[in-house]
């Protein structure tokens, strides 16, 4: 395969050649519409809607509106969409991946080929990775689809959702609940959540889209349905959402009455477990085992023979919890305290996720490990994972920088190609080999000299870590070196847009945890020009220094991405230690016994080629390691994915139907028939079925919950557990409407009673 992309160049070139002519045809013809008024150009959408609805393909008319769409671009925001913003534009339409660097236009982009796939009259989903990118593109991109006739609407945490209205003006609203971020809100309008969805253009989290999915499907009211179809969704920032998010499940619960001091119990006894005698740690796995002497030692605190027997699985989980807890989950890497509560940290953004729970109890654990107020646990009513929600669009797409090296993970989940987007400039940037040393501390102290160095030159500095406590321990190591910097993580999250827009100006040391840039460009001389480019290009232009390697090569190039856009120059280099958590957890034993031999003083740097190539075979296979994992548990996600297609599926046509004769499947015809002789409404049948499915899906999800637990441990006994978990999940499927039926039939003896009453 490598020889033969030698020989034809790889696909991503061979497409590039292949749309060349397209290319070159939608800059002539958008030439042309330069002469035509901004009526004239605006009919153009009624045309093409025409022309579609008639029997025209979008592809046949691709190149007339990407050519209107561009030239509608210069006239509303001046901004004239390069040849590789439009050749982006047709990877995305064609259902692809368009990896693009940093500061190449992706938000322009993604204009291109929703203008064109909403000619259909379906909705095009745009999806975000925060409510402040959504609103802003929304308000800057809207000029554009507004100009050419179309709707636009935003869909936002906390129930607020607008439509964008060039004639708008709410001058109350100059900042976001993000404090800092200044947004154009002026544009916006409050609308309701159903009017949103039902614009041509929608731009949204991924998070929203995928709540409001699962509030459709346990609504009473059919007028309050939201979505209205999936049909084309443009994910920005898609490794984020699709890899790195893929299996975390988007749950809406309510509490279960546990109380505090039973999670308090098992934080207590996981303390006097003692590692390796009483349990072990996989930290490959991020999984916790007890030894057989822990087990005794549970067994004697249970009073009970065996621990692994029906009605003792429940102890056990809260244990492991526990010791999860205690052992996986570090204060200021995967969860921050706030306020008195647990906040999590995301791991790949940095952010924190206020208002997100662990599941399973793993939340309530921490927060008794922690000695924090325990919060209730909750009993799901419905979840979905992003992988599975995505996978139900007719057509899904995305863009982002760093795409490639999962490409076939991308393809064997979501049959979406990727395809890689020629820069605008030619790329300047000049990555440096790795530094690597034999403790953390000599890494350390040899990075924030670095810095220093480059900070006395005046170079601007973006100091990349993996970690809110170890970009808190570089930051005091600076400030005894009384270096002037600032700290952009998890704590403080709400300066990113100010503090990364200056990161590029002279002197300045910027320390992100993780997020770096994330949708705001780091222009050289600072975003407000106080500082002339051309003088920062001549130091270099913005050295990012990287002071761990992380898990995944694509975080690594994220943050290198933030320097050398739009053919600027720059510099990226990574300190690495061999005891950093990639080496000594995923690194082999050779590494160390080379160092080792070699018998370098601390402070100096190790040149060696095998250490260095064996960091990068470490990230390998832990990126391989991860997506067996992603693929195992979709595989399980998948069972539970069919039984709930089919549940909201038949609970969709029971919410907008008005014929009983649809709902009679769940009742008798004695049923229909109080004992004051009168028939009963039919939005009473309606509500008794509705409320019966959503029960008994509720209680379905615990079952399953359990069927996987169970699964698991039967793996003790030599049975593969995806088997035995297909088998059980089958088996407590195949009773469901069953059991549906026998709650309609309570229900509606309930209404009876209270109707005699």
């Amino acid at each position: 395969m490598a020889l033969l992309d030698f020989i034809l160049g790889t696909e991503s070139k061979r497409y590039v050649r292949r749309v060349k002519a397209s290319v070159a045809a939608i800059e002539s013809r958008r030439k042309e519409l330069a002469k035509e008024s901004d009526d004239a150009l605006r009919k153009k959408t009624d045309d093409f809607r025409v022309a579609v609805k008639g029997g025209a393909t979008l592809d046949s008319i691709l190149e007339e509106a990407f050519a209107v769409v561009c030239e509608a671009a210069r006239r509303t925001t001046g901004m004239d969409p390069f040849n590789v913003q439009v050749i982006g534009g047709m990877a995305i339409h064609n259902g692809s991946i368009a990896e693009m660097r940093t500061g190449e236009g992706k938000t322009l982009v993604a204009v291109l080929p929703a203008y064109l796939n909403a000619l259909s009259g379906n909705s095009v989903h745009i999806v975000t990775v925060n409510d402040y990118l959504a609103r802003r593109d929304a308000v800057w991109m809207g000029q554009v689809f507004s100009f050419l006739g179309m709707t636009v609407g935003v869909v936002n945490s906390q129930n607020q959702s607008y439509r964008y209205d060039p004639d708008h003006r709410d001058h109350d609203k100059e900042r976001d609940e993000e404090g800092a971020y200044k947004v154009v809100h002026e544009f916006l309008r409050d609308v309701p959540r159903k009017d949103v969805y039902a614009s041509d253009i929608v731009y949204g989290t991924n998070n929203e889209f995928v709540f409001d999915y699962l509030r459709d499907n346990i609504e009473y009211e059919k007028d309050n349905i939201r979505h209205r179809g999936f049909h084309f969704a443009i994910v920005d920032e898609v490794d984020s959402i699709l890899i790195d998010e893929a299996r975390s499940p988007l749950i809406i619960s309510s509490p279960v009455e546990i109380p505090a001091s039973h999670y308090t119990q098992f934080a207590t006894f996981a303390d006097t477990l003692e590692e390796e005698k009483d349990y072990t740690i996989d930290e490959k796995q991020r999984a916790v085992s007890l030894t057989p002497d822990g087990i005794q030692k549970f067994e004697r605190i249970l009073k009970v023979e065996n621990v692994y027997v029906e009605g003792s699985q429940r102890a056990v989980h809260y244990l492991q919890n526990a010791l999860k807890a205690k052992s996986l989950f570090t204060k200021d890497r995967q969860y921050v305290v706030r306020d008195g509560s647990i906040v999590i940290v995301d791991e790949f953004t940095g952010r924190l996720q206020p208002g997100r729970q662990w599941s399973e109890g793993l939340h309530q654990a921490i927060e008794a490990k922690e000695g924090v107020k325990v919060q209730q646990e909750t009993r799901t009513y419905a979840s979905i994972t992003f992988q599975n929600y995505f996978r139900m669009y007719d057509k899904l797409a995305g863009m982002t920088g760093t795409a490639l090296s999962s490409e076939e993970e991308f393809y064997k989940v979501y049959k979406v190609p990727v395809l890689s987007i020629p820069t605008n400039k030619p790329v300047q940037r000049v990555d440096h080999s790795d530094v690597i040393y034999s403790t953390r501390p000599a890494k350390l102290r040899a990075a924030v000299k670095k810095i220093q160095e480059l900070h006395e030159k005046g170079q601007p500095v973006l100091v990349g870590t993996t970690s809110i406590d170890h970009s808190e321990e570089i930051s005091k190591r600076l400030k005894k070196k009384k270096v002037p910097h600032e700290v952009l993580n998890a704590k403080n999250h709400e300066q990113e847009g100010e503090v990364i827009a200056q990161a590029g100006r002279r002197g300045m040391v910027t320390i992100a945890t993780n997020l770096a840039g994330r949708g705001v460009d780091i222009k050289l001389g600072g975003a407000d020009g106080a500082d002339r480019p051309e003088d920062i290009k001549k130091l270099g232009g913005l050295f990012v220094l990287g002071t761990e390697r992380h898990e995944s090569r694509r975080i690594d190039d994220q943050l290198r991405g933030r320097c050398g856009r739009q053919g600027d120059e720059g510099e990226t280099q990574f300190f690495i230690s061999l005891e950093d958590d990639l080496a000594r957890i995923f690194g082999s034993d050779r590494i160390r016994s080379v160092a080792q031999k070699m018998g370098l003083p601390e402070d100096q740097a190790i040149q060696n080629k095998m250490i260095s190539k064996s960091i990068e075979s470490a990230q390998k296979r832990i990126e391989g390691h991860h997506f067996d994992s992603r693929r195992f548990s979709l595989e399980y996600d998948t069972v539970l994915d069919k039984h709930r297609s089919e549940v909201y599926k038949k609970r969709r046509s029971m919410l907008l139907t008005d014929d009983q004769g649809v709902l009679a499947d769940f009742f008798s015809r004695d049923d229909l028939v109080g004992e004051n002789g009168e028939a009963v409404p039919t939005e009473t049948l309606r509500r008794a079925v509705l409320r019966s499915i959503d029960v008994a899906w509720m209680e379905h999800l615990e079952l399953m919950d359990y069927a996987r637990s169970s699964a698991n441990l039967r793996s003790y006994g030599q049975r593969e557990p995806l088997m035995e978990y297909k088998r059980e999940g089958a088996r407590l499927f195949q009773g469901f409407w069953d059991h549906v039926k026998e709650k309609v039939k309570e229900s509606l003896q309930s209404v009876a009673k209270v109707a005699e009453e």
